[in-house]
């Protein structure tokens, strides 16, 4: 055992020396965390909005001022006709249009309004179009006038529609999965390419202790990660951890094993730290973020991709930290994910270590 922890402390002494190593451990997950909470998002704000006032009357009056009011629409102009707004949206200039409808000849709406929408990113256009809608809507209920029926609506877990609370639980599948494999994976394979790896192979210690050893301090790095993102979540983007943190911990536990053995089985594969480095950018970077559901959500994809998207590990990882964190489920909510990954967890491993056996004789 004290060889053992011997060879724990000679990796762990390695990374540390390895500067670009760092950078990446601990600056990547930063620069992520800050890119999607606040560069990269979806959220609607400051919507460029213009009014056409040829039709305007007391109710309609109302719902513009409330629109105006709200944090996501600005009132950029108003034209005197459809036609003139709708060359604001197609010269760039404007992306939601509101036209007060005239009912039955009389002057004015009756709180009756069309939307004109830029639909040439349709995902923001249907957002655009709900909270011009509800926004609308509320200011139809207050005024008490209204002869339409008045649906209300309610928003569970992210009634403020944060792109965080989406983005936060992704990238932690991305992130322990990219480090624990690709970097145990190049670990290994620095040694074969060094011709150190016999050299530990023909010491005291088992070639699977060796292994072990080598993987154990990447393992106590992702658990530094998980809890940096972590808290980077809760009091930077002000994402909730309505859950468990012991159950967040246990299943992340089970996801970083599962990165820790496809990156050994990516180790052997591999003859090269640039040949492991692609395979690891290749088998796990493209596929993370298309068909995980990290960005896309799985369900609308052809059933041909939802079929290969239920070999992707971080989907059931993503979905099980959405349930918990956001949600603030059981354990027992998340028993489907926890077994997909346990058993993917087991079958990588022993594919891992089937493959180094055969390596070595």
């Amino acid at each position: 055992m004290k060889q053992f922890f011997s060879f724990v402390i000679k990796e762990g002494r390695h990374i540390v020396r390895d500067r670009r190593t760092m950078l990446i451990l601990f600056g990547m997950p930063v620069v992520l965390m800050l890119l999607f909470g606040f560069a990269i998002t979806n959220d609607v704000k400051n919507v460029r909005t213009v009014v056409v006032t040829s039709q305007m009357d007391h109710l309609t009056r109302q719902a513009i001022d409330r629109l105006a009011a709200s944090e996501y629409f600005v009132i950029t102009a108003t034209v005197p006709t459809p036609h003139e707004a709708e060359l604001l949206i197609r010269n760039q200039q404007a992306d939601v249009c509101i036209i007060p409808a005239p009912t039955g000849g009389k002057s004015g709406g009756g709180g009756k309004w069309q939307i004109m929408v830029d639909g040439s990113d349709p995902n923001m256009a249907q957002q655009w179009t709900a909270y011009a809608q509800q926004v609308m809507v509320n200011s139809q209920v207050t005024s008490n006038n209204s002869q339409l029926p008045i649906v209300n609506s309610k928003l569970l877990y992210n009634p403020q529609m944060r792109s965080a609370y989406n983005f936060v639980p992704a990238i932690m599948g991305m992130l322990l999965m990219l480090v624990c494999a690709m970097m145990t994976s190049i670990s290994i394979v620095r040694e074969k390419e060094r011709g150190t790896m016999e050299v530990l192979l023909v010491s005291p210690v088992r070639p699977l202790m060796i292994i072990v050893a080598k993987a154990v301090p990447y393992l106590v790095l992702a658990f530094v990660i998980l809890t940096t993102i972590l808290l980077m979540g809760r009091y930077v983007l002000d994402v909730p951890l309505q859950g468990s943190i012991v159950w967040i911990y246990l299943v992340s536990t089970i996801y970083i094993l599962l990165a820790l053995s496809l990156g050994l089985l990516i180790s052997n594969i591999a003859d090269s730290q640039l040949m492991a480095l692609l395979l690891s950018a290749m088998v796990l970077l493209m596929p993370i973020v298309m068909l995980s559901g990290m960005i896309f959500p799985v369900e609308s994809m052809p059933p041909v991709l939802q079929w290969v998207s239920a070999v992707i590990p971080p989907r059931y990882y993503i979905e099980a930290m959405r349930k918990l964190m956001i949600m603030g489920v059981g354990i027992g909510e998340v028993l489907r994910e926890v077994v997909v990954l346990s058993a993917m967890t087991l079958l990588l491993l022993f594919l891992s270590l089937l493959k180094f056996k055969t390596r070595l004789e």
